[in-house]
């Protein structure tokens, strides 16, 4: 997990992104105060590197900077004050670096010739004055061991391991089809443009939930690997914050709801945000559904965002997960699905 390819180029150019890593000895060493992130509190690609920052105890080493949920617009993300004194957002920071008014400008800085796309998250190096990364996986996997050595040694934010050796094989094959099937699922069912292709995108979302909800109860939870807490509760957990308040109506999947359908995730959800540190604090309900409902007009043209479902997350924590019956969406086109699926 520590072995990194220094060979690869950082930025290979306007077409790419930006692939460095934070590590002892490498281009980008781990120092305090010199990477600052940039996010939005919608983006679920966004949402599980600054988990990993919350949970690895670098709130302090790392300040972020957070664009406003909407508008998006042709100019991209914009923070507070983009368009005059009045132009605020509860919950958006100013770019606290340069005091752009738009993301796409910090990104210019790195490269003026830059081609892709202005997204979240975004790591910039203060002292090098450039970009870092902006790859979520990549940082996602680094982010655990990049800045132990700034860390209290024997600390338990030092020691969190979300990639242990004796888990790998099985988080490997497990982060496959969460990352394909739930993380990019539920966008390919939300932006398809016809018929055939939302039921094509649709149903891997439900035939995964019905995977994971087997899964977690088979390892009697509270995590997804049983007692160990690892990348695949981090790599699932913001699409399931998400998917009753916005995915369900918005990208019309609507099979059926975690709280309603799935018992089981429903309570390995509500356990990571009551119950563990960063989960909650890294959630906010505004931002995501208001980012989704006011930006997608070909989706939702009238910018209405739903009230519901209320609350946003319930409370009360079952944590015997063995005496829950796990639940299943039993369309018929969904259980043939989840037969593509290793088995638990």
């Amino acid at each position: 997990m520590t072995e990194y390819d220094q060979t690869r180029p950082v930025h290979a150019g306007p077409e790419d992104g930006w692939h460095g890593v934070v590590a002892p000895g490498s281009r980008f060493p781990p120092e305090s105060s010199r990477y600052h992130l940039y996010i939005g509190y919608f983006c679920p690609f966004a949402h599980r590197v600054n988990l990993v920052r919350v949970l690895k105890g670098l709130d302090s080493a790392i300040d972020i900077s957070v664009v406003k949920a909407y508008p998006k617009g042709e100019k991209g993300w914009s923070f507070p004050g983009a368009n005059g004194p009045d132009d605020t957002y509860e919950g958006s920071t100013p770019d606290k670096l340069f005091g752009s008014k738009y993301l796409h400008e910090v990104y210019f800085r790195a490269d003026k010739d830059y081609k892709g796309k202005y997204s979240v998250p975004f790591l910039w190096d203060i002292k090098g004055n450039t970009a870092v990364n902006n790859e979520s996986l990549e940082m996602l996997r680094w982010f655990q061991t990049g800045f132990n050595e700034i860390l209290p040694e024997g600390s338990p934010q030092r020691n969190l391991n979300l990639y242990p050796e004796h888990l790998r094989a099985k988080i490997d094959e497990v982060s496959r089809w969460v990352t394909r099937d739930l993380n990019s699922g539920v966008y390919k069912a939300g932006f398809a443009r016809d018929q055939a292709s939302y039921e094509k995108g649709v149903i891997p979302v439900f035939a995964a939930w019905n995977q994971l909800e087997q899964l977690i109860q088979k390892n009697g939870g509270p995590y997804v690997l049983g007692k160990e807490f690892t990348e695949l509760d981090i790599l699932a957990y913001p699409t399931a914050i998400r998917f009753d308040v916005v995915y369900v109506q918005h990208f019309k999947c609507n099979l059926g709801t975690i709280r309603g359908n799935y018992p089981v995730i429903h309570e390995w959800l509500k356990n990571l945000y009551w119950n563990v540190k960063g989960f909650r604090e890294t959630t906010n309900f505004k931002h995501i559904k208001e980012n989704y409902t006011k930006s997608h007009h070909d989706i939702n043209p009238l910018s209405i965002t739903p009230l519901g479902p209320y609350p946003d997350i319930e409370g009360g924590v079952n944590l015997d997960f063995n005496s829950i019956k796990p639940g299943v969406i039993a369309h018929p086109s969904v259980l043939e699905q989840q037969k593509n699926l290793p088995a638990v």
